[in-house]
């Protein structure tokens, strides 16, 4: 049975960010969403929701 096609309807980028510790990564990308939140292009992620891995949390790490 053929799986069925998925039509995306907009626009979808995946950006990663590479860095060291406490080199503004997190702070970068909720720049970037705030801004294409701005422009109707993106739901805005407050800063703390960014990373979720338990591991991060656990530590203090953003």
């Amino acid at each position: 049975m053929a799986k069925a096609k998925f039509e995306r309807t907009k626009p979808h980028v995946n950006v990663g960010t590479i860095g060291h510790v406490d080199h503004g990564k997190t702070t970068l990308t909720a720049a970037i969403t705030s801004i294409q939140a701005a422009k109707g292009l993106a739901q805005q992620v407050a800063f703390d929701q960014i990373d979720k891995a338990p591991e991060e949390k656990a530590r203090g790490i953003t």
